[in-house]
């Protein structure tokens, strides 16, 4: 039984559009995800999940420790439901988050911020001015880990943190020292450039060989920089935590001595843009089907809604792919549209009224702001239900 089949066996009694998520693929790639980090923990990225139970039950899998959130109310939540070790990876500027962080011990205990300047711990104190009694809050420094050459004239990884070299990371960290209330416990640095992007596009040989050799050369400058920030910053404070890598890059990031744990989570899914990789290969697991209600010639099948673009540059690549049956794509004029998406190609002949075509998201987490539940598949069985944040109620960005 090939895996469209499967699919639709296993959810003939639900009516589309609805998101399922393949359990045998999603522990594959869990497996592969654990294998690729060689012993390190992996703190598992919310946003690519965004399914309470879910981040639960991966929690529960050896190899996984901790969250990555990516906003303090989210985190705040689920300290709230008992998860212990949950570090926000982005700077916050939620004054009621932050004083309700520092009113709850527990919570405080739980929950580590992001900052990568002096602006940031202004803020948090001002914030937290009122609270008393108040926690001490727990701090993390975000280290620029993008790759920069020709003087600066090239820039590779997303804009993040102003502290590059070590010796900002130190004076940020002296400054949280003197600071009290707060406490320095880790430090994270994100190569997005490596982590975040595929050395294996497809079409464009040249394309290929410039990612490739960037990302070489990125690698080798980032393992001396990060090696340096961390231990100028030890000798300020006494780091719980060195956090870094992503799917893209869970191998090379856990050579490193200086990091003690990696990010991933988008490896859980494995969407779309994670097929142009050469360092491993993952199982599509979350999936989301749609029923054809139209057919507007015999070559073309018309499916209801679809248009659920990535975040990111715009382009092709952000759309989500028409999966199975094999073959389809998308009309140039209208491509994935918001309340319609007609699919050309030889499978669309085959296409009735109410069949289903499968799709994947380009991006992980991104689905489940478009569904309140994934089904949960066993091989060609429903093995329950997951509410994702969207289906708790919860809308954190």
């Amino acid at each position: 039984m090939d895996a469209r089949q499967r699919y639709d066996r296993a959810t003939a009694a639900i009516e589309p559009p609805f998101a399922i998520l393949d359990l045998a693929a999603m522990r594959a790639n869990a497996a592969e995800l654990v294998r690729r980090a060689a012993g390190k923990p992996i703190r598992v990225a919310s946003k690519s999940v965004r399914s309470r139970p879910l981040l639960e039950h991966i929690l529960a899998m050896d190899g996984f420790q901790g969250v990555m959130a990516f906003t303090l109310p989210e985190a705040l939540w689920l300290a709230g439901h008992g998860f212990e070790d949950v570090l926000v990876a982005y700077p916050t500027a939620d004054r009621q988050a932050l004083a309700a962080l520092a009113g709850d011990a527990v919570a405080a205990g739980r929950v580590t911020v992001t900052v990568d300047s002096l602006a940031h711990l202004d803020f948090i104190e001002a914030a937290v001015a009122g609270v008393h009694p108040r926690a001490e809050l727990r701090i993390c420094i975000d280290i620029d880990a993008g790759y920069v050459a020709f003087g600066g004239k090239f820039r590779a990884g997303a804009l993040r943190s102003p502290i590059r070299e070590p010796e900002d990371a130190a004076d940020l960290a002296a400054a949280v020292a003197k600071r009290p209330g707060l406490r320095l416990t880790g430090l994270l640095a994100y190569e997005a450039q490596i982590a975040g992007v595929g050395d294996d596009p497809p079409g464009n040989a040249l394309l290929t060989r410039a990612i490739r050799l960037m990302q070489a050369r990125s690698a080798r400058e980032l393992i001396v920089r990060r090696g340096r920030v961390v231990n100028a910053v030890r000798r300020v404070a006494d780091l719980e935590f060195v956090n870094g890598g992503g799917t893209g890059c869970v191998e090379r990031t856990v050579r490193e001595k200086a990091v003690t744990e990696v990010a991933a989570g988008s490896g859980l899914f494995h969407p779309r843009l994670f097929d142009f990789y050469r360092g491993f290969t993952g199982r599509p697991a979350a999936l989301f089907a749609l029923p054809v209600v139209r057919r507007p010639a015999p070559d073309i099948a018309t499916v209801l809604g679809g248009g659920y673009p990535a975040s990111g540059e715009p382009g092709s690549s952000r759309l989500p792919q028409p999966y199975l049956p094999a073959g389809l794509r998308y009309s140039p004029d209208e491509g994935a549209g918001e309340v319609q998406t007609p699919l050309l190609g030889q499978a669309a002949e085959d296409l009735r009224i109410g069949d289903r075509v499968w799709f994947r998201h380009a991006k992980a987490g991104e689905l489940c702001e478009r569904f309140d539940t994934l089904h949960l598949v066993d091989g060609d069985t429903l093995a329950g239900a997951a509410p994702t944040y969207r289906g708790e109620g919860r809308a954190f960005l």
